[in-house]
């Protein structure tokens, strides 16, 4: 099982424009050999709150009619692809969710995970999610997260004891603090879980940030498999054994 973790700069709420830079990573991704590619948070719009806040055609269904391309590309490279969005709440008035959609090498939505720990100003415009992620694929058992998410040992520690081999994270770490943090938590949760982690993440603006990259794959035990540049858009890919 070889998984890849992907980074973009994303266009500014069109979600036409980022698919196509999305369906475009699953190529890159395919070439290298991947079984999976992992998007990062907000992938469709960039970290746009305000936009997300004011315009309701940039939340996505996970039959999205505009996903079209980016399930044609996991189809014909055989490539699973985790993708992280806004989405829309479940019922009348409620609020949306910043919610991972994961699509096989078929182009069929295997699962759906919300982000359970939002960020400072995430929660006023967005609803936790209250259930764990998970799938397999391969024979391989996944768990899903979403950046913020990653601070609280204990999503990783429950993974760990469902019996999870492999972490993904869909992330937003900025230049400054974000470097250190993102240097940080990662490897640590390799380190005490035992799990393979993958890091995807924004690279160049995104909203109020700037992300700083460094996309990455650590083994279990925390060492560094592959990891990004600060500056391309691109993708790194590792075995899983």
């Amino acid at each position: 099982m070889k998984i890849a973790a992907a980074q973009l700069t994303c266009v500014p709420g069109d979600i036409p424009a980022n698919v196509r830079q999305a369906a475009a990573l699953v190529e890159q991704a395919r070439d290298q050999g991947a079984d999976l590619l992992l998007l990062p948070e907000l992938a469709l719009t960039g970290y746009e709150l305000g936009a997300l806040a004011d315009d309701p055609g940039l939340l996505v269904d996970a039959d999205d009619a505009r996903l079209d391309v980016l399930r044609a590309g996991a189809r014909r490279g055989g490539t699973a692809v985790v993708v992280n969005a806004a989405v829309p709440g479940g019922g009348t008035g409620a609020r949306s969710a910043i919610g991972t959609f994961v699509y096989g090498p078929d182009g069929e939505l295997v699962t759906t995970y919300l982000k359970q720990h939002l960020y400072e100003q995430e929660r006023s415009l967005f609803a936790p999610g209250d259930r764990d992620g998970r799938f397999e694929l391969g024979g391989v058992r996944f768990a899903l997260a979403t950046c913020y998410d990653s601070h609280f040992p204990d999503l990783a520690a429950r993974a760990a004891a469902d019996g999870c081999q492999v972490y993904l994270a869909s992330a937003l770490y900025g230049t400054g603090d974000g470097i250190r943090e993102r240097a940080t938590v990662y490897p640590r949760i390799a380190e005490t879980t035992g799990l393979l982690v993958a890091l995807a993440n924004h690279v160049g603006p995104s909203g109020p940030w700037t992300g700083c990259g460094r996309a990455a794959v650590w083994a279990p035990g925390g060492g560094l498999l592959a990891e990004a540049d600060d500056r391309t858009p691109t993708v790194v890919a590792a075995e899983y054994a």
